[in-house]
């Protein structure tokens, strides 16, 4: 590796990293739960209080942001990473976000968690999903491609 890249790896293992659980919400219409914050759709998602578990925070987050509660928790998809500056911390820090599916019963009616950013919300249909996140983050793509893998075929 060079001397640009060496320092690279060195800011990236200082950085503080923050736990986050999130979800990959099915109804029973098998739509995919979106949310769209500061200009891209994304998924719900948010970062672990003190004492609580992973999979505690990604239901929890869940219904925060979206409204949709009785969820149930289906299986582990996996983990996604990327930086950021956040204004509380003030400091650059990574996101590690652990990702779940979940299912719910029906198709619940949506409420955006507007102090979150969160500006409209939707429920998308399968086929509609790579059309619905081409300017999403690669994180959101990365995890999105991940789901599909563990879709019945």
């Amino acid at each position: 590796m060079d001397y640009y890249g060496d320092l690279h790896i060195n800011y990236i293992m200082q950085l503080r990293i923050i736990q986050a659980g999130g979800g990959l919400v099915l109804n029973e219409q098998n739509e995919l739960l979106f949310i769209f914050r500061r200009g891209s759709w994304d998924l719900p998602k948010g970062k672990v209080d003190s004492g609580e578990t992973i999979e505690a925070c990604a239901l929890r987050e869940v219904e925060e942001e979206t409204g949709v509660g009785n969820l149930t928790l289906v299986d582990f998809v996996g983990i996604t990473q990327h930086q950021y500056f956040d204004p509380y911390l003030q400091e650059e820090v990574i996101k590690e976000s652990h990702w779940y599916i979940m299912t719910v019963k029906g198709v619940p009616a949506l409420i955006p968690q507007t102090e979150e950013d969160i500006t409209d919300i939707k429920w998308v249909p399968l086929a509609e999903v790579n059309a619905l996140i081409a300017n999403a983050y690669a994180s959101i793509k990365e995890i999105i491609g991940l789901f599909f893998l563990k879709q019945p075929q």
